[in-house]
């Protein structure tokens, strides 16, 4: 194996400890999780299979393979955005849901008071 190899596969497999630690320590919840392990799982499978993404990029018609390297990197960063733009407006939803039951229980409790 090349030296950048076993960099790669080393350095993989301390990012999946943190991540797994992150998770364990309640830090990182485990359908964001999902999306790094993935990743992570990418590479280490391109790290041991030097050709696997000459061989991809020829099978899906794309010329360089760092050009499918970048553009399923964009793809992944568009569809991560738009889930978090999902998850951000249901927190929203239920952070406007929520101030409005506070502020019916407060005048609730502020009549109760008066009577």
């Amino acid at each position: 194996m090349v030296r950048i190899q076993l960099l790669t596969i080393v350095v993989n497999i301390l990012f999946l400890v943190y991540i797994f630690r992150l998770i364990i320590k309640g830090k990182l919840r485990e359908e964001y999780a999902i999306v790094w392990l993935i990743c992570t799982f990418f590479i280490m499978i391109f790290s041991f299979w030097r050709r696997g993404l000459d061989v991809i990029a020829h099978f899906l018609g794309v010329f360089e393979a760092p050009n499918l390297v970048f553009t399923g990197a964009i793809f992944a960063i568009f569809i991560y955005l738009l889930h978090l733009s999902v998850v951000a407006s249901k927190l929203q939803n239920n952070i406007r849901k929520l101030s409005q039951e506070i502020a019916h229980l407060k005048l609730a409790i502020e009549n109760k008071d008066k009577t």
